[in-house]
């Protein structure tokens, strides 16, 4: 079905919506429900309508460049060159409206960073990136708040938890699920040699409670005394929870609370999350295998983005794009990467719906 036809579809259930309301009668939650989606469709109706327009002007403007008038042939040459780029960009307008949204592009999302390979030098890593995406966040002026972490005792993290609130956050952190590389003579090491290592992002969208059930069957809860960096108990009382989610042997645990409850209560937001997302990738697979594999899938064992100190050097592996300003992107500039990324996934998404170039 090429874009035309969607749009002919489109103004045919408006239209239909119309006359619906026109019919309803007294049942308001009918109505409320028709006008809702009339509203939704109308945006796309009225550019439909002035891209039609402007498609029959263009071609009477074309049409007249065949004329013995020389006066109307510069004046039909004129018009065409406003018509021209006006019907493209209402063109791209609509390609872009008529793309499925992903709803949960406008959620606050959890940011999980792990130390991979490397050992300490990973850990150290693994706090640049929570210091990156911190500073991104700020430049957004989203909230950041850390759920739980697992600190060593020179300045890096095994592992990080921590929520980014704002609108859009998903929509444009996603792309940062997988693994992280580094190429860098590591501050542990005497010998000044680069070592690679590796820390990997996974980026999960916030789950409301009434969009996962999860049993309480399915669940093993243990509480015990939190732990500071190095090990140390930092709490007499046993406040950490560490909840395992029987069924598929996921572990969500926090400590960085005050209290046992709300311990408890941002383990299960994470856990919520990660099922959610293994739920949702699942559909993903299944809807469109093909086009998953082309931008990056998110998957968290992908490497998807190499940062080269010596040569001052960020490499994305997805889109063969690099930065020469290592310093500016780990203080938090990396639209760059982000930006080329959710053009290329668009431009995935429509030559999938038949509406590329």
């Amino acid at each position: 079905m090429d874009m035309l036809e969607k749009i002919a579809g489109i103004e045919e259930r408006y239209e239909e919506l119309n006359r619906l309301l026109m019919e309803v009668g007294d049942d308001y939650q009918r109505a409320a429900e028709l006008g809702i989606e009339r509203s939704e469709l109308e945006p796309l109706v009225e550019i439909a309508q002035r891209y039609r327009q402007s498609l029959g002007d263009l071609d009477e403007a074309r049409s007249l460049q065949e004329s013995e008038d020389e006066e109307l042939r510069e004046l039909a040459q004129s018009e065409i060159a406003e018509l021209e780029p006006q019907v493209e960009d209402l063109e791209d307008q609509i390609k872009h409206m008529l793309l499925p949204t992903d709803p949960r592009d406008q959620r606050n999302v959890i940011v999980e960073i792990r130390a991979g390979t490397g050992g300490d030098e990973a850990a150290i890593f693994g706090a640049d990136l929570y210091r990156m995406y911190s500073r991104y966040a700020e430049r957004q002026k989203w909230a950041i708040d850390v759920l739980s972490s697992h600190e060593i005792g020179i300045g890096g993290f095994k592992e990080i938890v921590f929520m980014v609130k704002g609108k859009g956050a998903y929509s444009r952190l996603k792309y940062e699920s997988g693994v992280h590389r580094v190429q860098r003579v590591p501050v542990t090491e005497s010998q000044g040699r680069i070592h690679t290592s590796a820390s990997t992002v996974a980026v999960l969208a916030e789950v409301d409670d009434v969009e996962i059930e999860i049993p309480e069957n399915d669940l093993r809860i243990d509480v015990y005394k939190s732990a500071g960096a190095g090990g140390q108990s930092v709490q007499k009382n046993s406040t950490a929870v560490r909840i395992t989610h029987l069924p598929t042997g996921i572990v969500s645990a926090c400590q960085d609370e005050r209290s046992q409850l709300q311990n408890k209560q941002r383990a299960m937001s994470i856990l919520r999350a990660r099922l959610y997302e293994i739920e949702t990738e699942k559909q993903r697979q299944e809807e469109d295998e093909a086009r998953r594999h082309q931008v990056g899938s998110g998957d968290r064992s992908e490497k998807i983005r190499t940062y080269n100190y010596p040569q001052s050097r960020v490499t994305d592996h997805r889109i063969n794009l690099s930065s020469y300003n290592l310093p500016s992107v780990m203080e938090g500039d990396i639209d760059m990467f982000i930006d080329e990324l959710a053009t290329r996934d668009e431009a995935e998404r429509l030559a999938a719906a038949g509406m590329g170039e």
